[in-house]
Formats: structure tokens, sequence, C-alpha cells
């Protein structure tokens, strides 16, 4: 008697536009894309691979998330999943927290969190297993976090503190190749983390040879992402000495000067 073996499914990086990372998660012949801001690299993508999209997953409503949904739309009639509580007029299944997703065509299975900051509707979808994957659209970025357009910086704790949560080998699926810009940021910060300084070499070596710096991890992001070690007393004294914090103010007021700060950088 054989056992059939489900299919192993792998995540293709899609570039598009000047530093966007869209996403196919595929087990070889079925796929589903995240957030295709531009259809037609995610057409390509698909014939190059002989896939067919069964669903498209959506995490806010910016047009460099969805812009290509409809044209996908056009040659793949899926279902749309995306954000109860933002309004884009092509999602056919909008989600929230504790919604599990059972995704059309692929033996996937995905969990919901809400993180808004960027955004007030933004979420993220979560795989469990080992290792696990987060979509995470623009809340966490590698070495970073999304600039705070809607909502509120105790939002963006929140939200951030949700992702920091998950395991520490879990893949973190941004959407945006920010990362030596926002390490630039991070080494001002927090000059004296070794494992940041280590980090900006190897994130260099990819790069110069053309290779995208993520998915990162959580755990290298709990070691040298400063959005997620606002707590760290020697950011805040950091902080303080840019002129940018006075003394003995709280982690909130931490994070939001921390951000205001990479805002101008």
């Amino acid at each position: 008697m054989t056992h059939s073996t489900k299919p192993a499914l792998e995540v293709l990086t899609i570039p598009a536009f000047r530093d966007n990372y869209l996403w196919l998660i595929h087990d070889g012949a079925h796929a589903v894309a995240v957030d295709p801001g531009d259809a037609q690299p995610i057409l390509s993508a698909l014939q190059a691979h002989g896939l067919k999209l069964t669903a498209i997953l959506l995490t806010h409503h910016h047009a460099d998330h969805i812009g290509g949904v409809g044209e996908l739309l056009q040659h793949y009639p899926v279902p749309v999943y995306g954000p109860t509580n933002e309004s884009i007029g092509c999602v056919t299944l909008p989600v929230s927290e504790g919604k599990l997703i059972e995704v059309p065509g692929l033996d996937l299975r995905l969990s919901v969190l809400d993180v808004p900051g960027h955004t007030m509707g933004h979420i993220a979808y979560v795989r469990q297993g080992t290792p696990g994957w987060l979509f995470c659209g623009d809340t966490l970025f590698a070495g970073g976090c999304g600039r705070l357009f809607e909502g509120t910086p105790a939002q963006m704790i929140s939200s951030l503190g949700k992702l920091a949560a998950l395991p520490d080998d879990t893949l973190v699926y941004c959407a945006h190749e920010y990362t030596l810009s926002n390490l630039r940021f991070a080494r001002m910060v927090e000059p004296d983390n070794l494992t940041l300084q280590q980090r900006v070499k190897d994130e260099t070596d990819k790069r110069e040879r053309d290779q995208p710096t993520v998915p990162s991890t959580i755990a290298l992001e709990k070691a040298t992402n400063p959005f997620l070690r606002y707590r760290e007393k020697s950011i805040a004294e950091q902080l303080q000495r840019a002129g940018k914090l006075e003394a003995n103010e709280t982690p909130l007021a931490t994070f939001t000067a921390l951000r205001l700060w990479k805002n101008e950088f």
C-alpha cells in the first residue's frame, strides 16, 4: 500500500515596481498570490512555472498591494481575501483576526491577525509550521516597520507585539526591499548592537549579489529591529542624546519618537 505524499509548498519572490515584493505560494500546480500590486509579473511567473491561480490574499488597501487584482481576475476568477475593516472593492471574502483560511487548491491553512497602524484595517496572514510563514504587508519590515499613515503609535506597538510573539523561526515575508535603509537607521539608533552590525554585512552582501534580503526571521527582527527593541534602555538613551526624547519617558513615547525620527531619516 502506498501513501500519497502532499506536494511541498514553496514561496516565489516576485519583484515589482521599484522595491515591492509580490508573493506566490504554490505546490507546483496551484498558487495563491499575496498583495499583487501589478498583474503582469504574477501572470509571467504563473506561466513560467506552469501554475494555476486559485486565490488572492490582500493585507491592506494601498494601490501597490491591490493594483493588479482586477487584471488577474480577468484571467482567473478566484476568491479574493482581504481585511474586513477596509473598503476594497475587489474583496469577495473579508477576513479579520481569529479567522482560519483554508486556501482553495492548496494544502494551506492561514490564520489572520489584525495589525492596524500603517492602515486602520491592515491584516497579516500566518501559516503555522516549521518554519511558520508570516505575510505582513507593510506592518513589519526587515529592520523596520511601516509608516503610520492612518493608525497610532499605540496601535502599531500592539500590532508589532503580536508579530514578535510568533515563533522565532517564523519567516517574515514583508512587501518591500527597504532593508539596507532600515538597517542604516537601526545602526544609528543602536550602534553597539553586534548582531545588527553582522546583519548589515550579511544583507549588504545579498544586495550586491542582487539577492532579496527577505524573508528574514522573527528571531533576527527581535535581535536587530529597533521597532521591536524600543524598550531597550540604550535606544531611549540614544534618542535622548539626539534631542528626540526627554529623560524618563514611557515606552510609548520612545516608540513614537523613534518612528518620527525614521520618517525624517
